[in-house]
């Protein structure tokens, strides 16, 4: 993993918004990211000094210099969740076909739970799925159809830290006709207790390569006195059961180690969200050689970028 120069790409002082809230922002981090029209595509998760959360677009030529949209995104359809809705967060873009589709956290008066927008604009959000069937975060869609359903992977809040706050340790999977019902979860893999990932969360969604899905996540490690540490870690899963993990990194791929990652709202983050191949074949599989722009939070203030290529993500499979 190589850092870009330029980072961190994105900060507060590059947010020039036209609504009253965005005046002064105090932080912008978590995109969703994708390849649209030829260009590099980011939603930017952004708080002002209330804490509230904002989603504006971001689009680039050279995925390192941005033009960020003045009006933050707008939602259709929220009407149709129950409960009071408090922020909506950490966007995930996945393509399907023609269909471009954003899972993002929705925290609430009842709990923290997955919703699913489609858009065609990036600048409107229509609301298609929200499901409150369990607490969950970090939910990610698979760009392509498993035996004819739409894939799932996310993360149970089914754990309860020593502070009390929900999270998890084990991401799942689930399979649905229509991306409003799905069926059971399938148990991916869980943390490792005492190392590097400890508590997990799916990155950015999966990218289809020959020899498997490969799969960015996060981990946790939360054995230090003083901090969480949140890092970054690959996993390999199966083309047709995507379930099945077929290697799993040792070693984290990128830890909090410059200073604006180890300083910010959230010290010692790095928040993979977004991974954008750049050469993918007519069969639709990702090119070896071919670069990855990851984009990731950097302690929940700033957007940053990591270069790498698929061969060498492969490699540290099995390091």
């Amino acid at each position: 993993m190589r850092r870009s120069a330029h980072n961190p790409i994105l900060t507060r002082e590059h947010i020039s918004s036209s609504n009253p809230a965005l005046r002064d922002p105090s932080s912008v981090f978590n995109p969703g990211g994708i390849s649209f029209e030829g260009k590099i595509l980011l939603l930017l998760r952004c708080q002002n000094r209330a804490r509230e959360t904002f989603l504006l677009k971001a689009i680039s030529e050279d995925g390192i210099s941005f033009e960020i949209s003045p009006d933050p995104v707008e939602y259709r359809g929220l009407e149709l969740i129950p409960y009071t809705i408090y922020h909506i967060y950490d966007p995930r873009i996945t393509q399907i076909g023609n269909r471009y589709l954003i899972t993002s956290a929705v925290d609430t008066d009842k709990g923290c739970y997955c919703a699913i927008f489609e858009t065609t604009d990036f600048q409107t959000l229509d609301l298609i799925g929200f499901d409150n069937s369990k607490e969950a975060r970090n939910a990610v869609l698979f760009p392509d159809l498993i035996n004819g359903s739409y894939c799932r992977f996310e993360r149970p809040n089914s754990y309860s830290g020593a502070d009390g706050v929900k999270t998890g340790q084990t991401i799942t999977c689930s399979l649905s006709p229509d991306l409003i019902h799905w069926d059971e979860d399938r148990e991916v893999f869980t943390g490792r207790a005492h190392y590097w990932d400890e508590l997990i969360g799916s990155g950015p969604p999966p990218i289809r390569c020959k020899e498997g899905w490969l799969h960015i996540y996060h981990g946790v490690a939360t054995h230090f006195g003083a901090s969480n540490i949140y890092q970054m870690g690959i996993s390999l899963q199966d083309l047709k059961q995507p379930w099945i993990t077929l290697a799993r990194g040792r070693y984290n791929i990128l830890e909090p180690r410059e200073l604006y990652e180890l300083t910010g709202q959230v010290p010692n983050v790095v928040f993979p969200t977004a991974a954008i191949p750049l050469n993918v074949d007519s069969e639709g599989f990702t090119d070896p050689d071919s670069p990855v722009l990851i984009y990731y939070g950097a302690a929940d203030t700033s957007v940053c970028l990591a270069e790498t290529t698929i061969k060498e993500l492969m490699e540290d499979l099995y390091a």
